[in-house]
């Protein structure tokens, strides 16, 4: 808070306003800048509510207009107290670098703003509140943040235009007088609440095209500290049984994806992440080693030699564009079974079962695109394969975990005991488990010592990695080689971008079932969950997605391949443009042709008749040219015949016809002369009495809006008129 010393009790009010407008934009700029900080949920509960406390608190005394400051000499104390409390956040309570900086930030903004006595005090606080700004852009890449930055752009220049205004006023030599500083001061806050919005539309203006046309030479600044979720948790080397149901409790959203000509959302499909082969009793893991992928021209070659000798399949490929949400996950989701990856990435890493991999911490996995056949196999087909498993198979994806409990076993024999093939034994098995289970995402409290077990034979409910477990294990049981796929379903579709909003519910687990000369195919044993319910919101809710989607797209994730299209649509629409252009030129012109021609041919068939037609049109013309003049002429006349009702301008009208008349006769008025001083000029006595009393007239006329003594300049011009002729 500024405080006023005694030299300043006198100052005009207007200072006086500067600086109480200048204390509350301040404040807003760092209550702001705090906002934009807390509303990316990056911090934790405590330091929100107590540096929210410390703000709000400050607010009531700047309302309130008391002064409660900290003493000067427990602030470099406490900074030093921090700094060790600092040391102690980073290695055991954040254990984040950037975690740790912002609650340091957070603590030295609390303690300025309640000890700031001096002007780098206030600057030191913008400052910290524009530090709080860039750190809530690290932590979020929501499209809030927009209005967010806007707002604070908004405080931003009200705050530096009143900081500028008391600098110069505190360095000004010479003080402006008091009288009407209350209507100044009063004035220059409506101003500042006009103008400011002005000059923030105009910063975002050209900060935009700044944006768009500066070249992009490198991505992910600073995306090493963007928060990540728990969706990755779901999809690495170890996952735990359970975890996809935790993940399917949040709506939180993964990414959007859109297939290339698909406008109406016609597609329902799976799309893989990570694939997992090993099982415990208690969690999946993938022991595959990884391998990078081949690399042609900018496209990743994802299709893997024909090792198990497949059998030429049947061909739809379809291709799509992913963006994805920072998830902190480096696992590519594609549809099966994928072709080809494209994206701005420098390698590519790839495992036996599938999953590809994004293995580059400097490029994380943002946006990419890919092709990928989904075609499928006919039961009819599967039903002929043979049980000849390549050793492989047989080593990573038969294998049970030990003390199995041999109800399993029992069952998955009961279940296929009626199927002569494997194909028909997998649809037994994922339709009794559709059947005789409901799906649930209600998870026990306790770990159960046998959860498989205990979701078969007691709680007979589950999510969808209980049901694909099951599923696997039993076909594991009967000889049948399965896995266990952990990926998301196909969300809802915008029809208003052509996206599929993918969200974390979304997430899914299904097994896949190896037959010899097919490769792996999908079967999916979980119920159908509950859809979700649709009202007039959800509706309002697609086009906020949109918004989103677009600042995403063109704003989080710009980079020169966004540039490049750019450049690319801005060629075309200006050469659309410029053809438009000519072509509406040239019609124009010949229907300026057509029109002359048909005009010469009127008029050589009636030479008269026009010509008169064209005088008076000419004639027209120039009266609607000069139709102003004409009417100030009309009405200076009209004022001059009738002075006494327009005492004024009749004056004025006869003096300026006197000045001409004079200055014919050899008596010029100069500009810089009085008409007192012009009267002293003229040696003729007779004709400086006559001027004399036209002058008088002319006074008390023009200044006193005397209509006789307008009635009288007339006949004292007509005497001045006829004295120059003898």
């Amino acid at each position: 808070m500024l405080v006023a010393n005694p030299a300043e009790a006198a100052a005009p009010t207007v200072t006086v306003a500067m600086e109480r407008y200048f204390e509350i934009a301040l404040y807003l700029l760092i209550f702001v800048g705090f906002g934009c900080l807390a509303s990316t949920g990056g911090l934790d509960l405590g330091p929100v509510l107590l540096v929210g406390a410390a703000l709000l608190f400050r607010g009531y005394t700047l309302v309130s207009c008391q002064s409660i400051l900290i003493p000067e000499s427990w602030t470099t104390p406490l900074t030093v107290a921090y700094g060790l409390f600092y040391l102690a956040d980073y290695f055991f309570l954040s254990r984040t670098f950037l975690g740790s900086t912002v609650h340091l930030l957070l603590f030295v903004m609390v303690v300025r703003l309640f000890s700031a006595r001096r002007e780098r005090d206030y600057y030191f606080l913008a400052v910290i509140s524009f530090l709080m700004l860039l750190g809530a852009s690290v932590l979020t890449v929501e499209s809030t943040f927009l209005f967010a930055f806007a707002a604070f752009l908004l405080v931003g220049v009200v705050t530096f235009i009143l900081m500028e205004m008391l600098s110069a006023s505190r360095q000004a030599t010479i003080r402006a007088s008091a009288s009407g500083d209350e209507g100044l001061a009063k004035g220059l806050g409506l101003w500042l609440v006009l103008s400011a919005p002005g000059f923030v539309l105009f910063l975002l203006l050209a900060g935009a095209v700044i944006f768009l046309v500066l070249p992009r030479l490198s991505s992910g600044y600073l995306s090493q500290y963007a928060v990540g979720t728990g969706i990755a948790t779901g999809f690495s080397d170890q996952v735990q049984l359970g975890q996809i149901g935790e993940i399917q409790q949040s709506s939180a959203l993964v990414m959007h994806i859109q297939v290339e000509g698909d406008r109406h959302g016609m597609f329902d499909l799976k799309w893989r992440g990570v694939t997992l082969n090993l099982f415990n009793g208690r969690s999946w893991s993938n022991p595959h080693e990884q391998h990078f992928v081949r690399r042609l021209g900018n496209r990743f070659v994802l299709a893997q030699p024909d090792t198990n000798h497949e059998l030429p399949g049947p061909v739809r490929i379809i291709r799509y564009r992913v963006l994805m949400e920072p998830v902190a996950s480096s696992v590519f989701f594609l549809a099966p079974t994928p072709l080809t990856l494209e994206g701005d990435y420098r390698v590519i890493s790839m495992d036996d079962g599938g999953a590809v991999f994004d293995p580059d911490l400097e490029h994380p996995v943002n946006t990419y695109e890919a092709s990928s056949n989904i075609a499928e196999h006919s039961p009819r087909q599967l039903r002929t394969s043979a049980a000849q498993y390549p050793p492989q198979i047989l080593l990573n994806d038969l294998g049970t975990p030990g003390g199995l409990d041999p109800r399993i076993a029992s069952l998955a024999e009961q279940i296929t005991s009626s199927a002569n093939n494997n194909y028909d034994k997998a649809v037994a098995i994922e339709r009794y488990l559709r059947t005789h289970f409901t799906y649930s995402l209600t998870l026990p409290r306790t770990v159960e010592r046998d959860p498989l077990a205990n979701f078969l034979f007691e709680r007979k409910q589950g999510h969808c990695e209980y049901f694909a477990s099951a599923m696997a294990i039993m076909l594991r049981t009967v000889g049948i080689p399965a896995r266990v796929v952990n990926g998301f379903r196909t969300g809802e579709f915008n029809d208003i971008t052509s996206q599929y909003l993918v969200r974390a519910r979304d997430a899914h687990s299904w097994v896949e079932v190896f037959f010899p000369g097919y490769g792996w195919i999908s079967f999916d044993p979980t119920p159908a969950a509950p859809a979700p319910a649709r009202t007039g919101w959800s509706r309002v809710m697609l086009y906020f997605d949109a918004a989103a989607s677009f600042w995403r797209e063109w704003v989080i994730n710009y980079d020169v391949s966004h540039q490049h299209i750019l450049t690319q649509q801005a060629a075309r629409g200006a050469l659309e443009w410029f053809r438009h252009t000519q072509t509406w030129a040239w019609h124009g012109y010949q229907g300026l042709l057509d029109a002359a021609r048909r005009s010469g041919e009127i008029v050589s068939q009636a030479p008269l008749a026009w010509s008169g037609k064209a005088v008076c049109a000419v004639f027209l013309l120039i009266v609607g040219g000069n139709a102003t003049r004409l009417w100030r002429a009309i009405r200076r006349q009209r004022m001059a015949a009738h002075p006494e009702k327009f005492p004024r301008a009749a004056a004025t009208i006869w003096y300026e016809r006197t000045i001409r008349t004079l200055a014919k006769r050899g008596f010029r008025k100069s500009p810089v002369q009085t008409p007192e001083e012009f009267l002293h000029s003229i040696p003729d006595l007779a004709l400086r009495e006559r001027i004399s009393r036209l002058t008088q007239s002319y006074e008390r006329a023009r200044f006193g809006d005397s209509a006789e003594d307008a009635a009288r300049l007339p006949k004292i011009f007509a005497e001045i008129a006829s004295a120059r002729r003898h």
